[in-house]
């Protein structure tokens, strides 16, 4: 017998009605076995009476006969079954805290590797086995596994979670949709699931934003202090030039210049550390909410997703970062008020460091000159203007409009930053032009290489083809080296000269007015046509409406 058992297979001694292993088999007229509840069962609902497996018609109920035979064959398959579960339940893992475990298992509980949600249990390896060969059990959904699945059904009809209603932003089942959701939106949990999915995306995309505007708002804080570092580095040396001169009558003074400079640098710092702190935990908070939306994303459990989406879809409260700025201090007057005692020393000490700059700005004036012997013709150049642009009939004035006009997209024009080209262009020597920007809080100005992309957002780097300096009254001026090199200018220019020697890889701007040197890019390897490039920037609601002019310049002797 069990030599001849070895040769059976688990489907032969299956119940056609309840798919599992024969419980009290009896044989019909017809010759099938069925479990002696089931085909009862069926008999008791189906009328005339019918096999299920054959659908043989009898007049009257037939008669049920035990089958010892099935009945003896079962019961060692069912044997067999359990010491072979039994073996290889210590080959697979038992379950540990956190994890969720096999719903079937009833000595040493072993980790669910699948939930069924028609079952609404959770199987090992072994138990797992039916829903993956029996016919009946392999149309039910199987998932990761998970806890409470009793939370999957309909608190009010007892039936699955397989809809959701869009209306009440809620999970249902079918008889809710005929019921309290009959007139709502209700769509079936996978399209439900993909919508909240598809919004997760965004708000992890709107919090990486986030995160990165407060890395922005870092690195202007930085900057911040370094320009006030600069400032008081400067301040403390001119502080030590002029009480060094005074010698043991002025150290005492030479100290405290000195104490006050670095406890305003000290505070500055400070401020700065305190505001990065707190952008820095804001970043970490966002950084784990995006964390938590990431894995929730990547969820296949729909229902998990959808009772989750609501604590997850909006970002952690954070500051508003916008007016928060760290000012450097002002050190205007620090050393002359440290020596007013010392009056008769410090003016010929003042008068010395006065011919020094007299001298210097001689010499800027010298170099101003020199370069404006080179002037050229520039012209804007319609073509390549934003739509919101409007220039002026003689092409030397650029401002920006409220209104965008209606103009062919040409591959010469800019269609995203409000920028003009000049329309001539340089490929060697020496050229040099002005530009008036009086009464602006913003522009840029510069030169540009022939084949840079003009359409989309535009990087402004030498790496990009663009060498200028530009102006933004919240951060002051700025060099385009990239990572943005601060200007530290004692005055706002009114007019800034350009200058630009092809061989040499020089560009210069000017403050033509001060005859000073605002910064030079050097070094720069020039291989392409070059393009003169303004920017009037946004009309800020009428408060940089000021147009950028090409002015003619003006030879002094």
């Amino acid at each position: 017998m069990s030599a001849a058992s070895c040769l059976l297979t688990e489907d032969q001694f299956l119940c056609s009605i309840c798919l599992d292993v024969f419980t009290d088999p009896v044989t019909i007229p017809c010759g099938h076995n069925f479990c002696k509840a089931c085909i009862s069962l069926h008999w008791d609902t189906k009328v005339p009476y019918q096999c299920p497996n054959c659908k043989k018609l009898f007049h009257t109920r037939p008669d049920q006969l035990v089958n010892t035979f099935i009945s003896e064959m079962a019961a060692q398959f069912r044997q067999s079954a359990q010491q072979e579960a039994s073996s290889s339940s210590s080959e697979q893992q038992v379950v540990k805290p956190r994890e969720i475990p096999c719903d079937v298992c009833t000595e040493t509980r072993l980790k669910a590797l699948k939930s069924c949600l028609v079952c609404l249990e959770s199987y090992c390896e072994t138990h797992l086995k039916p829903h993956l060969t029996r016919p009946g059990l392999k149309k039910h959904q199987l998932i990761d596994p998970v806890e409470n699945l009793e939370g999957r059904m309909c608190v009010k009809h007892d039936k699955l979670l397989e809809l959701f209603c869009k209306t009440d932003q809620v999970c249902v089942c079918i008889h809710c949709n005929y019921s309290d959701h009959k007139t709502h939106d209700v769509v079936p949990l996978k399209e439900g699931y993909k919508g909240k999915k598809a919004e997760l995306g965004k708000t992890d995309a709107e919090i990486q934003q986030m995160i990165q505007k407060r890395r922005l708002k870092i690195q202007e804080m930085n900057g911040s202090v370094e320009l006030s570092k600069e400032g008081a580095d400067r301040e403390i040396a001119d502080g030590v030039q002029v009480f060094t001169a005074l010698k043991e009558s002025v150290e005492r003074s030479q100290v405290e210049l000195i104490d006050t400079i670095k406890e305003k640098q000290r505070e500055t710092e400070e401020q700065a550390e305190g505001f990065i702190k707190e952008l820095e935990q804001e970043i970490s908070e966002l950084r784990k909410r995006s964390s938590e939306v990431e894995q929730l994303s990547r969820s296949e459990d729909q229902l998990h997703l959808l009772q989750s989406f609501t604590s997850l879809n909006a970002a952690p409260p954070t500051k508003n970062w916008t007016e928060v700025r760290v000012h450097p201090p002002s050190y205007e007057g620090t050393v002359v008020r440290a020596v007013t005692q010392l009056e008769e020393t410090l003016s010929k000490q003042m008068k010395k460091l006065l011919e020094v700059e007299l001298k210097t700005v001689q010499q800027y004036d010298v170099e101003l000159k020199r370069v404006q012997q080179y002037e050229v013709e520039v012209t804007l150049d319609p073509d390549t203007a934003h739509p919101n642009l409007i220039l002026s009939d003689d092409r030397k004035q650029v401002k920006h409009g409220d209104v965008k006009k209606n103009l062919p997209n040409n591959p010469e024009r800019f269609n995203s930053s409000t920028c003009v080209l000049a329309k001539q262009s340089f490929f060697s020597g020496r050229f040099y032009y002005e530009v008036q920007v009086k009464g602006k809080t913003a522009w840029d100005l510069g030169v540009v290489r022939e084949s840079f992309n003009r359409k989309g957002y535009i990087t402004m780097s030498p790496q990009k083809g663009y060498r200028m300096i530009v102006l933004r009254n919240e951060n002051g001026h700025q060099a385009t080296t990239g990572s943005g090199v601060r200007l530290s200018l004692k005055s706002q220019p009114e007019k800034v000269g350009v200058f630009v020697d092809y061989e040499e890889g020089l560009v210069s701007f000017y403050d033509v007015d001060a005859a000073a040197l605002i910064y030079s890019f050097t070094g720069c390897c020039f291989k392409e046509k070059l393009y003169p490039y303004f920017c009037p920037c946004l009309n800020y609601g009428g408060k940089n409406s000021a147009p950028l002019i090409i002015s003619p310049v003006n030879h002094t002797e």
